[in-house]
């Protein structure tokens, strides 16, 4: 789904968020999986990433990624390949697409009126709760691009509904973004966290707009015809990616199906 040009932006990036299908893996990682490091064949993983950066009309060849890790720390992408070990990415660099891959965490997209710089944070709950995103609003502005110039997308993720937690994943949230779920077999209702409000929230306090926050909020779990979710999967599944380049957006109309 690619994400669409905000109305009051000046410049509208290359970006979307993936899904499953129209890929070449097989089950279980059937069909567009991007990830090299969940079992998948790396023949099969490479041709769904030309399939996606093709659609996008961007270079498979220009792309920066990171060894994710659940933790907060932003890593500068001055060309293509691994930055590093890290859970965000940002660059300057005109011609380079950033890369995050998840699975029921949540991407986060981040971009400036003028195009001057991009960024991409893949923010899981511990990233959250870590900062991984204001970290990145930070990174930004160390780039000259103040926060409320900013524009940001919240791609797929599980949503409240599925993301059930214990006490201590639950106690680390503000409580506005902690409730019960449905009740189980047992009649027990779980303690559940939505992860995009509490992110939301963070970009709102760190200086972003609300009316700059595009939320594609479909939940991963919920799907398993469109979305890779690991916690559905038992942890055998695909990774999705959140992809942004620099590259002005050709059109301006809205979501476009995943490739």
């Amino acid at each position: 789904m690619r994400v669409r040009p905000d109305g009051d932006g000046a410049f509208a990036p290359v970006a979307a968020f993936s899904t499953r299908t129209g890929g070449a893996s097989v089950a279980p990682y059937d069909s567009l999986n991007l990830s090299e490091g969940v079992g998948d064949d790396p023949r099969l993983v490479a041709r769904n990433r030309h399939r996606l950066l093709g659609a996008l009309g961007l270079d498979p060849e220009r792309i920066a990624w990171a060894t994710q890790v659940h933790g907060a720390h932003v890593l500068t992408a001055r060309g293509p390949g691994l930055a590093g070990t890290g859970d965000a990415l940002v660059t300057r660099a005109p011609d380079l697409a950033l890369v995050v891959g998840a699975a029921d965490c949540l991407a986060v997209l981040l971009w400036d009126d003028a195009g001057r710089a991009i960024g991409a944070a893949h923010a899981g709950w511990r990233g959250t709760v870590a900062g991984v995103v204001p970290h990145t609003v930070a990174a930004l502005a160390r780039e000259g691009v103040l926060a409320e110039r900013l524009h940001a997308a919240l791609g797929p993720r599980i949503g409240p509904c599925c993301f059930a937690v214990g006490t201590d994943v639950a106690d680390r949230f503000d409580a506005a973004f902690v409730a019960r779920g449905r009740p189980r077999e047992d009649g027990v209702a779980p303690l559940t966290v939505d992860l995009a409000a509490a992110v939301a929230a963070q970009l709102t306090a760190a200086g972003v707009a609300r009316s700059r926050i595009q939320d594609h909020g479909a939940c991963t779990s919920c799907d398993p015809g469109t979305y890779f979710s690991h916690r559905r999967d038992r942890g055998r599944t695909g990774r999705a990616w959140g992809v942004i380049a620099r590259a002005t957006a050709a059109g301006g109309t809205g979501a476009e199906p995943g490739v």
